[in-house]
């Protein structure tokens, strides 16, 4: 499904958490994303339990279908695994120089 996503806008990812590591982080799963990722593990967190990750769209190709998203390292998923994204308004302004 094709979305009209441009770069800036805030995207948001649903992860699993997979395992909770002894060093305080958290394995999770996200949807279409095929590499291990780790977050701090958020308080109570368990195997199981699904987490919003909100970042930023850095590129986008409709062509793929495909969305990179900063979220702290880049991640490149389907834009079928976006759960939700808000456009971020830019202000252009001319510059005189």
């Amino acid at each position: 499904m094709a979305r009209d996503i441009l770069i800036g806008d805030e995207i948001t990812l649903t992860a699993t958490i997979l395992k909770i590591l002894p060093d305080g982080l958290a394995s999770v799963s996200i949807p279409t994303y095929n590499f291990p990722y780790s977050i701090d593990a958020p308080k109570k967190a368990k195997p199981g339990i699904k987490v919003e990750l909100i970042g930023y769209a850095t590129r986008v190709d409709d062509e793929d279908g495909k969305v990179t998203v900063k979220i702290g390292d880049l991640v490149t998923v389907d834009q079928d695994s976006i759960t939700n994204w808000k456009r971020e308004r830019t202000v252009l302004r001319d510059r005189a120089d």
